[in-house]
Parts: C-alpha cells; sequence; structure tokens
C-alpha cells in the first residue's frame, strides 16, 4: 500500500505503520512473490534449479551472501534484482544523513527531531531503487571510505570537540542504514579493511575512531566474489568469510539454449540494425565459441570466459554485416559465415591465455575457437565428413569436391556485394542438394548463409583447403593446395 501521502509522525502512527528490518521486508516479499507465482529474479537464465533456489533459502534465512563464481555469471545482476523485493516506499526521518526510520531512529539528529517535534516531526519516503549501494573493492579502498572517519572542517565550523558524535561523516555503510549493500570483487579488499567488517555483520554496529557509539545498523550484505585460486591479488580472510552466513556457487550457463537467451537478452542491437538477418546458426556459433573457450588447452580455466565475449560478439557480429551493407549502399542483408571472423576482437579481450596460448597470439586462438566451433556444429546438421570418407560408393560430398578438385576456387570476400557473393555459391553444384538431403527448414535469404556455412565445415574437416587472408576467405582443392605448398617449399630450398 502507497503510504507516501503521509507527512509526519503523527500520521503514520495513526496508520499503525509498523517498521519491519531489510531481511524480514526481503523474506515476507519474497514468501508473497512464490505464493504468487510471480517471477523474482526475471531475466536470470540457467540458475533455475541452482543459484537461484539457493539464493532463496538464503533470503528465507535472512542471511548475509556472497556469490562465488568466476567473471560474467550474473553476480552482480543477482544483487541488483534482489532490490525488487523491497517495499516500494518506506518513510525515513527527514534530513536524516542515514534513512532513519522514524519510529526506531539510530541517529542523534533522528533522535533529537523526535524529541523536539515529536508527532509533527516530518518524514519523507524513500523508493527502493534509492535503497541499494554498490561498491567496487580495491585495494585503495579505506575505512573512511566504507566505515567513516571525524571530519576536522565540520568540527571547526560547528565549534565542537572531536567527542561530539555530530563531527563523524559516515562512510558508504552506514548510509545504506536500511538499503542493500554490495561488495563487489571483495578479495581485493584489503585484509585490514576486511576487518574492519566483523563487528557489523557480526552485531549491526560500528566504531569510528574510538567513538562509543553504537549505531544497531539495518543492512543486507550480499558480497561477490571469484574463485579464492583464480588470482594472487587477495582473498577472503578466514574470519569474515566465517560471518557471512551463506555462500552461493555461481556457474556458466549450462546448454548453448541457455546461452543464446542470455546473449539476445543483453545485446544492445540498435533500432537501424533490425534490417539485418541473424540466422539461428550465426547465434549457435557464437556460443559455441564461447564453450570452445572454456574447454580450450590455450585459455586459462581458472579466469574463465565471461558471457560478455557472446554479448560482445554477437554486437559485432551484428555491426560488420552492417559495415557491409553500409559500404555496398544495401537496404537489407544477411549474416555471412566471413561475418564470424570480425568478432576477432570480442574474444581476443575476454579470454586470459595461458602460456602456450601466448606464444600461438590471441589472433591465431581466436581463429582456431572459431574454426573448432564451426567444426563442432557442422555434424550436428550434414553427414560427418569423417566417417564419409570411408565409404566406398559415390559419397555426399562428391559434387563438391569434385568441382574444386577440377581446378576452381572459390574466394569470398568479407565485404564483397550481395549479387557476387551469392552467384559463387550458386555456382557450386551440390550445395543446394545438401540443404535439400538434410532436410533444413531454411528461410531462403538464408539459404546462402548455409552453403556457406557447409564451405566452412568441409575446411575445418580437411574435406577442402581454406586460406584467409586479410577479408578474404579462398576454398580449394586440398590435394592441389598441398602439392603447391610443398612446391613452394622446394623452392625456398
Amino acid at each position: 500500500m502507497n503510504y507516501t501521502h503521509i507527512k509526519t509522525l503523527g500520521e503514520l502512527k495513526a496508520i499503525h505503520y509498523v517498521s519491519r528490518s531489510i531481511k524480514e521486508e526481503l523474506r515476507q516479499n519474497l514468501i508473497k512473490a512464490l505464493e504468487a507465482k510471480l517471477p523474482v529474479f526475471d531475466g536470470i537464465f540457467g540458475y533455475d534449479d541452482t543459484v537461484i533456489p539457493e539464493l532463496e533459502r538464503a533470503i528465507l534465512s535472512k542471511h548475509n551472501i556472497n556469490l562465488l563464481g568466476l567473471r560474467g555469471q550474473a553476480k552482480t545482476k543477482l544483487a541488483r534484482l534482489m532490490v525488487n523485493l523491497l517495499d516500494e516506499y518506506i518513510p525515513i526521518v527527514e534530513g536524516s544523513d542515514l534513512n532513519d526510520d522514524p519510529l526506531h531512529p539510530i541517529t542523534l539528529f533522528g533522535k533529537q527531531q523526535i524529541e523536539k517535534l515529536g508527532d509533527a516531526t516530518p518524514i519523507a519516503w524513500l523508493h527502493r531503487s534509492d535503497r541499494y549501494t554498490e561498491k567496487l573493492a580495491t585495494p585503495d579502498v579505506s575505512v573512511a571510505d566504507l566505515i567513516g572517519d571525524v571530519d576536522p572542517i565540520k568540527a571547526a565550523s560547528l565549534r565542537l570537540p572531536y567527542s561530539d558524535e555530530r563531527v563523524i561523516h559516515y562512510g558508504l555503510i552506514p548510509r545504506s542504514h536500511r538499503c542493500i549493500f554490495v561488495i563487489n570483487e571483495i578479495p581485493d579488499l584489503q585484509p585490514r579493511i576486511q576487518v574492519s567488517l566483523f563487528n557489523i555483520l557480526q552485531e549491526g554496529d560500528i566504531q569510528i575512531r574510538g567513538f562509543k557509539i553504537r549505531l544497531p545498523l539495518d543492512i543486507q550484505f550480499v558480497f561477490t566474489a571469484n574463485p579464492e585460486d583464480y588470482t594472487n591479488r587477495g582473498s577472503i580472510v578466514t574470519p569474515l568469510k566465517d560471518r557471512i552466513d551463506s555462500q552461493i556457487i555461481t556457474h556458466y550457463p549450462p546448454s548453448l539454449e541457455t546461452g543464446k537467451k542470455i546473449t539476445t537478452q543483453e545485446a544492445r542491437i540498435k533500432p537501424e540494425q533490425q534490417r539485418i538477418r541473424i540466422p539461428e546458426l550465426s547465434r549457435d556459433i557464437i556460443e559455441q565459441i564461447a564453450i570452445e573457450a572454456r574447454q580450450s588447452e590455450f585459455v586459462d580455466a581458472k579466469s574463465g570466459v565471461s558471457a560478455r565475449l557472446t554479448i560482445a560478439a554477437l554486437e559485432n557480429l551484428v555491426s560488420t554485416a552492417e559495415l557491409r551493407s553500409l559500404l555496398n549502399a544495401e537496404n537489407e542483408t544477411c549474416i555471412r559465415v566471413t561475418d564470424v571472423f570480425g568478432i576477432g576482437p570480442a574474444i581476443t579481450g575476454k579470454v586470459e591465455l595461458v602460456y602456450e596460448g601466448e606464444q600461438e597470439g590471441a589472433g591465431i586462438v581466436a581463429h582456431n575457437l572459431i574454426g573448432k566451433a564451426l567444426r563442432t556444429l557442422f555434424v550436428q546438421y550434414f553427414p560427418d565428413p569423417e566417417k564419409v570418407k570411408k565409404q566406398k560408393n559415390n559419397t555426399v560430398y562428391d559434387p563438391i569436391t569434385r568441382y574444386f578438385g577440377s581446378g576452381k576456387e572459390v574466394q569470398i570476400f568479407m565485404n564483397e556485394p550481395e549479387a557476387e557473393y551469392r552467384k559463387k555459391l550458386d555456382d557450386i553444384p551440390g550445395l543446394d542438394d545438401l540443404i535439400f538431403d538434410s532436410s533444413l527448414k531454411t528461410d531462403i535469404a538464408e539459404r546462402w548463409f548455409w552453403k556457406e556455412f557447409i564451405l566452412f565445415g568441409l575446411a575445418e574437416y580437411s574435406v577442402l583447403s581454406k586460406k584467409s587472408i586479410g577479408l578474404e576467405v579462398r576454398f580449394g582443392d586440398l590435394v592441389s593446395s598441398m602439392l603447391n605448398l610443398d612446391g613452394m617449399e622446394f623452392e625456398e630450398e
């Protein structure tokens, strides 16, 4: 119920308003949402049977929470969504720095206002969107930043001794009284700063510079952290970890389909880019690249591969097609397989390589991950070329291999006009039959994407040769390519 029309403490008492702690507020509102079958953590995919039930149990238990997981696993997003479980508005003593509850003030200011004005004490209403504070833990964060410190300027201007509570400048945590307070990457806090949180978590109060004050803070703490072995920058000190009631381990999407939902939801596709057709398979390729990266021997598994990789990759993919359409003055275009190589910057900037990967080079590792993704997905739609090779009779790939075996080459340029691109693929025999025989229900506009996908897939299985030179990809006969390569090596010797 909305009580924001109430402006004084007397009016608040008249409606028999009952204050609740923030943990009780979260608990009761979660119970109502569950009973009403309402989505609590809307927009979070892949956690329905794992993380979300554990988070709900922690809220029901009124626990402070640590979300532990690799980067890009929606830890901060989960914390932000907890705001939806707060009451829409809560009353505060107007002018209070620490969101004083009019019925249970904790600051000197709040107590003095009520003592002086009584039921005429003015109150304000705080919206739930203003009851969320987030702090990124960095090594330079101080106790004063989080807890507070004596303000000498305030003491001088008000002519107050340092023993007066009014000279204190409160930090982020006291100012988050009756709010959700999130510290991201808690291991990055220096151990002595982590120690300053002990009393807040255990007793709910703070101490500043030896002041004998007790502020029974009412805060829902949420911490986020990477696994301790991810980096040598630091860890959560054991006594602090012991005081955090529930530690919930997050994870990456359990399936390609779940990953696609996340990427589609989070990717920022501009309105003017809606004209670009995005085949479903191109989205699969992007998700498979992330899956391959998480399994790659060249990528540091402890660092992880963030979901931000696929989000940025989809945005890059669409922009690659958009750039081509702008250069060729074409109103409509469809994603091509060659466009996938335009997402390289989204990969190289988001994977942390081990020593062997550094030796290979980030660009080569990215290129190889794309190739592995294409190889994995190819056999989900077309016959496995390695099994087909063992057949003695004519195979489904014979018309294609004969075409290239006759000395033909196909050069596909990333920024090639649509008409030229389609003609090159239409000239290759066997592609249409292969698509038809595989019973693929493809839109006519996406047919050339599938034709190109077949060429890339066969190249990954060493049925055709493939050379990438700048913005050009050249397909040819594998045997001829090997002979030419041998000849070049012979001449150099």
